[in-house]
């Protein structure tokens, strides 16, 4: 018999946003479907730079708003789940070329003054010749910058957010397919396709597309309407590396041809650098990093760092495509970096209720959520008001019930206070437990007391109790969701490969 299920919102798509709006929706007591044809953030929230930031190059374009609004969410995410998102400290050389240093730092003052600000120090010039940051640098960089903003898990940001959201009530439909939608006056009626070919009959009031750089696409070949925004889809690069410096600190290029590429610490014992921006057309289904790319990054880095690095050097890459939102007065020759990053939303209500999100990125996905579900809330005689700007996302509650700067500053107090707990287990495991589960590191030991009950160690730092645990909590099904997604120990285990 075919399932069939009724509920106030039906969103398609598994991605940071779609995630984000289910939880918002279930918070306020709507009732939530949502449907991903794949893994929860399988494509483009999980292929980002692993920031949650302000956007201090959008300061160039005088996106002043996009800024500000980010600013405000940095410090918001970080207090909501200080065990996947952490403070990061940035440093920018100085570069021949660039703008004189008095108008960066002019530029960073107003990027430290945009919103209030009290988690992150603030910027400030840095000798390169004394500072730990310049000892892996080429010694024609004396002269820099430091300032402020965070990193984060991002594949576990969206699984946090659906974990979130069904414990709110919503119903998580990881490899289920939107294929069908029929409009009436008053309701949607979808049917959504099993991996195993089964299907779902779902009857909805309103319809939320959250499909990402399938957002037009979507809105064609399945609702049969207009795109209404112009989404021009931009491929985004990265490599990763073993490790170019041992300092904690992470670097902003501004390369002479006008990109920002990051090198981040990474794991442990690797280095982060990207992002390229590059035009796509093809299969968003199918992208992936291409030789001119890793060569670009490559040289790039050269440039700045003593320690060269060849293509034969990037040991991971992953490419991701972002959907940007043009205005009509555009220029499609305008490079892919000076496209705005904000969002827009569409809401159609000629029958019943369809918004469509365009663009947007992750520093802001929260916002964007509060302003989804501002919208279709009243419309579904919900007067709910907005919650998740006070809640902590699962296993975010540290030191209280709620966001605390104290968990921010003193996370690491919990890293502590957990291996000593858990003793019997090596410190730098319970330390990657605590960073990937927070609190919930309590549910996933459970009573357990010595390393045999743990099981099988599958592959390095993987043990079966683990396993079980994200098939059990997190939609998890095979290698690549729980080596690549729910974490990154493909990049330690030599046999498991993307």
């Amino acid at each position: 018999m075919q399932q069939q299920l009724q509920c106030d919102l039906l969103i398609v798509g598994g991605g940071i946003n779609g995630a984000g709006i289910a939880r918002d929706a279930a918070g306020r007591g709507l009732s939530v479907v949502l449907c991903e044809k794949d893994d929860l953030a399988s494509h483009t929230s999980s292929a980002s730079t692993k920031l949650i930031h302000g956007g201090l190059r959008y300061l160039e374009q005088y996106d002043f708003g996009l800024v500000r609004k980010a600013l405000i969410e940095r410090e918001i995410l970080l207090r909501s789940a200080p065990h996947i998102m952490r403070p990061l400290r940035f440093v920018m050389p100085h570069d021949k070329g660039q703008r004189p240093a008095w108008m960066i730092r002019a530029g960073m003052f107003l990027y430290d003054h945009l919103a209030k600000r009290e988690l992150l120090p603030g910027s400030e010039g840095v000798d390169l010749r004394t500072h730990a940051a310049g000892v892996p640098l080429k010694d024609e960089f004396v002269k820099g910058f430091a300032y402020s903003d965070g990193w984060v898990d991002d594949a576990r940001l969206v699984v946090l957010n659906a974990i979130d959201a069904r414990e709110h009530g919503a119903t998580i439909l990881t490899r289920t397919k939107c294929e069908t939608v029929t409009r009436n006056a008053d309701r949607w009626n979808a049917t959504l396709r099993k991996a195993d070919g089964d299907t779902i009959a779902v009857r909805a009031t309103m319809l939320v597309n959250a499909t990402g750089p399938w957002a037009a696409e979507f809105l064609h070949d399945t609702v049969h309407g207009r795109a209404g925004k112009k989404l021009r889809l931009i491929k985004g690069s990265h490599i990763v590396v073993r490790k170019l410096f041992d300092h904690p600190y992470a670097y902003i290029f501004q390369h002479p041809d006008g990109r920002i590429v990051f090198a981040i610490p990474y794991e442990h014992d690797f280095t982060l650098i990207g992002t390229t921006d590059i035009d796509y057309h093809g299969d968003a289904d199918k992208v992936a990093i291409d030789a001119d790319e890793i060569d670009y990054l490559c040289t790039l880095a050269n440039r700045y760092f003593t320690k060269p690095i060849t293509p034969n050097d990037v040991v991971w890459s992953y490419s991701g495509v972002r959907p940007l939102v043009e205005d009509d007065n555009d220029d499609d020759h305008e490079r892919a970096s000076e496209i705005t990053r904000d969002y827009r939303l569409a809401l159609d209500t000629d029958a019943a209720a369809l918004l469509t999100v365009f663009g947007g990125k992750i520093t802001t996905f929260r916002k964007l959520a509060e302003e989804v579900v501002d919208l279709l809330a009243p419309r579904l005689g919900n007067r709910h008001g907005a919650w998740t700007a006070n809640a902590c996302l699962p296993g975010g509650d540290i030191f209280d019930s709620g966001p605390d700067n104290r968990a921010v500053k003193e996370f690491d107090v919990f890293v502590r206070t957990m291996q000593q707990r858990y003793a019997w287990l090596p410190p730098e495991l319970v330390e990657r437990y605590a960073h990937a589960y927070g609190t919930r590191i309590n549910v996933l030991i459970g009573n357990r007391n010595n390393l045999n009950e743990m099981g099988q160690e599958i592959a390095t730092g993987l043990f079966e109790v683990e396993a079980e645990y994200l098939k059990r909590y997190e939609w998890a099904i095979n290698i690549e969701d729980i080596f690549w997604r729910r974490s990154k120990l493909g990049l330690a285990s030599k046999q498991i490969t993307k």
